[in-house]
């Protein structure tokens, strides 16, 4: 959630939706909502994981966790 009236977190959420729409939702068809589900659910994990980001220096928002991450899925893009 966010706060009321805090836009520049208003923004980081209107830029990740943005980009789970054209990366994902608009570039195929969906057969049933739970499809469009999973395939959520496998996007977030590449979105933050593996995805690089140009506002984390190019690594993904993960590298800046300090602890090790041992449930990833691989990234087969």
């Amino acid at each position: 959630k966010t706060k009321p009236y805090t836009p520049q977190h208003n923004g980081k959420v209107e830029r990740y939706q943005r980009i789970l729409a054209e990366e994902l939702l608009y570039a195929r068809n969906f057969n049933s909502e739970e499809d469009r589900s999973s395939a959520i659910s496998v996007w977030n994990i590449h979105y933050n994981y593996h995805r690089r980001h140009s506002g984390a220096g190019g690594w993904p928002p993960a590298s800046r966790v300090r602890e090790g991450v041992t449930n990833v899925q691989p990234s087969y893009t």
